[in-house]
Order: structure tokens, then C-alpha cells, then sequence
């Protein structure tokens, strides 16, 4: 059988590993091609300040989800009890319980968020968006079942019918509607088709209500820890949304989300890999174990990182040329912002496979050290660059707070075996190289952004 052939129709950890990194990325890919198609249909049918409305209500529940999150995915992915049924469904009857509570917090929430960002639109459109919330929370284990053993065929295939369908409804109603109403029905309508396609295609136990006390101990037990990361990490990934969407007027904070949009791509994809990917592959290698388990990492990581980086310095030294490519006049300041926020990702993406080592080896305290210390940094990053140069200094004191904590993910690297000083060397010279070529291609688009 040829090296190919034992990838594709193999059992061993490599070929699942290879397997489920290429579905990962071809369903990413296809995601996000959906994606940018509706993002350009839309932006012609609404207005800027309907994505800025909706990254308002979108920020407010990611908030929600985060602020509670027990860890229910990765207790499962990395328990020796995580296709026992009797786990299985203690952890979905605390999922179902969260997402009921979400929902109901998500109604509370509406007006305090209303009169927080001068938004009256927020105090109806909450509690309809938070329904997602609650559906979600009904979701089938055998969706994270399908994660731990790397099995993610049919999963890429659901995700992409359901994103299709909600693309689908958006458009329709965004042309009927003509308002930021069109992307919040089509969430839940998304939501309802996604959880009857996991519970109908996903092979998996079926899930009923059940309250173990072993399972719920070990649940709470790691899970504890996973809740303030997860606190942690809505802080670091979202205090941009919160701090920008309370400084910038509605339509500015719009054009600053296309921005976004274009610049994530790159991380995006390497946070998917890394979730479903490496917490397995960790488990099953430890790298502190033998020589021969860290180099079995190093060859997964280099090429992992390489991948990100080239893509990353791309839509970098691409970001002026494809916002005016794709988008009309009234979004043409969003250039710049991906240009830069392209580049601050560079040191996130280098660190990127270390977080999971410690997860993986079922140490979620000091992952919740890691996240507090990104979520500190962030934060401080984003006031001190405002108060210092306006946006600009907001994007580039995200690249100051993700370089700031390099040292604490070397630590927790190094607690598990997992820190490659070689391929954090090599990598931050190459990006210090692209990331300069990027800047010079660029420039006279940044500095219209840092004079505006």
C-alpha cells in the first residue's frame, strides 16, 4: 500500500491526523468562500451601520457563551471516560441547562446593552438572537465524539449544508428586509437546521437527561478551570469589539469590522486546526514523553505554521488591493485596518500549538494562567494604543499584547515538553521579513489611516 494510501484509508494516528487536518481546512475553506460570497451580497444590500448593529449583538452573545463555558468539548475530547454514555450524557444535561440559562440572560441583558451603546435596536433584537443560545445548548454529543477520534468527514459536510442554508436565508431577508433583522432570523433559522443535521446524520449515542456524580465531578472538576479561560479568552478575543464599538461612531465601527472579516482569515484557520486537531494528537504523544514524540510534533508544526504565516503576510501585502477589489466606496478605509491586523496576528500564529499541550494532559489551571495573561495584555494594549493614536494605536496595541505574551506561553510549553525554540526563531524572522515587505507595499494606505 502507498504512503497516500495508508493516509487516506489508514487507522494510525498520523493518517486520522492527516485526514482530519485536510478536511479541517477544506471545510474551512469552503466556509469561508461561502462566507466572503455572502459578505459581498450583503454589504450591497445593507448599509454599514447594520454589521456594526450586528457585531453589537454578536459581541453580547459570544460574551454569554464564553462567561459560562465549562469546558464541555474538551472534557470530553481528552477524558478516558469520553464514550462512556453515561458521561456522555451527564455532560449533555449540563450543556442543555446552560444554554436555557444563556438564553434567559440574553433576554435580561437587552436593555442594559441597549443603553450601553445607545442602540434601541438591541432591546428587541437581543432576545431573538439569544434563541440561537438555547438551541445550540441541545446540540448532540456525537459531535464531539466525532472530534476525538478525528473522524470530521461527515461533520464538514453538515456544517457547510447548514452555513449554505443560513446563507440563503440571510440574503433573502436582507433583500425583503433591508435591515440588520435579516442577519439576526438567520441565525436562528441556521442554528435549528444545524442541530436536526447532528442529531439525524452524526453517529453518536442518542442523548437523554442524566445526572452521574462521577461524571458530573469530573466534569466540574476540569471544567472549573476551562470556565475562567474561557472568560479570559472572550476578553482577549473580543475586547477589540467592546472597547472600539463603544469609541467609534456605528458606521466607522462597521468598516473596522470588514477589516476584521478579511485579516481572521488566517487565524481562524489555525485556531480550528489546533481545537480539533491537536488536543488528540497531544494526548496520544505526549512530547515530554521521548525525543521521538517531540520531533513527531515539530514535523505537524512546522508546516502548520509556514501554511499561516505565507497566508497571513498575503492578505497583509493584499489588504489595500482586495478591499478594493471586492467592496464599493463607502468600505474603502477597511484596507488598512486588514493590512495591519494581518500583521499583529503574526505572533499569535507562532504560538499557536502550545495552548493545547496542557489540555491534553488534562491541566486546564495553567491554561486558565495562559488566558488570563492574554486577556490583561490585550486589554491594556487596545486603552493604551487609543489613548496614544486613535484606532491605529488600538490595532497596533493588539501586536504589542500578543508579542507581551510569549513568555507565558514558553512556561506553559515547557511544563509539558512542548516548547521548539527553533521553530519560534525561524518563524519570527520570517515574519519580521513578510511583515515588513507587507508594511512597505502598503504604506501610503496606513498612513491615510493613522492621519484620519
Amino acid at each position: 500500500m502507498s504512503a497516500l494510501a495508508r493516509l487516506l484509508r489508514g487507522d494510525s494516528l498520523i493518517a486520522r491526523a492527516a485526514r482530519s487536518s485536510a478536511l479541517t481546512v477544506a471545510g474551512f475553506g469552503a466556509s469561508q468562500v461561502i462566507r466572503l460570497a455572502t459578505n459581498l451580497i450583503l454589504t450591497r444590500l445593507l448599509f454599514p451601520e447594520a454589521f456594526g448593529l450586528m457585531a453589537l449583538v454578536s459581541v453580547v452573545l459570544l460574551g454569554l457563551g464564553q462567561f459560562s463555558d465549562v469546558g464541555i468539548g474538551p472534557s470530553i475530547m481528552q477524558s478516558k471516560r469520553g464514550d462512556d454514555p453515561d458521561f456522555l450524557n451527564t455532560a449533555w444535561t449540563i450543556q442543555a441547562i446552560r444554554g436555557t440559562g444563556l438564553f434567559l440572560a440574553a433576554c435580561l441583558l437587552a436593555w442594559p446593552a441597549a443603553r450601553f451603546y445607545g442602540e434601541p435596536d438591541l432591546m428587541a433584537m437581543l432576545p431573538v438572537a439569544g434563541l440561537t443560545l438555547l438551541i445550540t445548548g441541545f446540540n448532540p454529543t456525537s459531535l464531539e465524539t466525532a472530534h476525538r477520534h478525528m473522524r470530521l468527514g461527515r461533520l464538514t459536510a453538515i456544517d457547510i449544508m447548514t452555513q449554505i442554508s443560513g446563507v440563503l436565508i440571510a440574503i433573502a431577508l436582507a433583500w425583503w428586509l433591508r435591515s440588520a433583522w435579516a442577519l439576526v432570523i438567520s441565525g436562528v433559522a441556521s442554528a435549528l437546521v444545524q442541530l436536526w443535521a447532528y442529531r439525524a446524520f452524526l453517529p453518536g449515542i442518542r442523548n437523554r437527561f442524566r445526572w452521574e456524580p462521577a461524571a458530573r465531578r469530573e466534569l466540574i472538576r476540569f471544567g472549573k478551570w476551562i470556565f475562567l479561560s474561557t472568560v479570559c479568552g472572550f476578553v482577549f478575543s473580543q475586547s477589540d469589539k467592546i472597547i472600539l464599538g463603544r469609541y467609534l461612531e456605528l458606521g466607522a465601527f462597521g468598516i473596522y469590522n470588514i477589516g476584521y472579516f478579511l485579516a481572521s482569515f488566517p487565524l481562524m484557520l489555525g485556531s480550528m486546526v489546533n481545537q480539533k486537531i491537536v488536543i488528540p494528537i497531544y494526548r496520544e504523544c505526549p512530547p515530554a514523553e521521548s525525543p521521538e514524540n517531540f520531533r513527531a510534533l515539530r514535523r505537524m508544526r512546522m508546516p502548520m505554521t509556514a501554511a499561516l504565516l505565507l497566508l497571513v503576510t498575503a492578505f497583509s501585502a493584499l489588504g489595500t488591493w482586495l478591499v478594493g477589489l471586492l467592496y464599493d466606496a463607502r468600505y474603502q478605509g477597511a484596507g488598512a485596518v486588514v493590512v495591519l491586523l494581518a500583521l499583529m496576528q503574526i505572533p499569535t500564529i507562532i504560538q499557536l500549538t502550545y495552548d493545547q499541550a496542557a489540555l491534553a494532559a488534562g491541566d486546564s489551571r495553567r491554561f486558565f494562567v495562559l488566558t488570563l495573561a492574554r486577556a490583561v495584555f490585550m486589554v491594556a494594549g487596545l486603552i493604551g494604543g487609543l489613548e496614544a493614536a486613535g484606532l491605529i494605536g488600538a490595532i497596533l496595541g493588539q501586536g504589542l499584547a500578543r508579542l507581551a505574551v510569549y513568555p507565558v506561553t514558553v512556561w506553559l510549553a515547557r511544563r509539558v515538553g512542548a516548547w521548539d525554540a527553533l521553530h519560534d526563531a525561524l518563524f519570527a524572522l520570517l515574519g519580521l521579513l513578510g511583515g515588513g515587505a507587507a508594511l512597505w507595499l502598503n504604506w501610503d494606505a496606513v498612513r491615510a489611516l493613522a492621519a484620519g
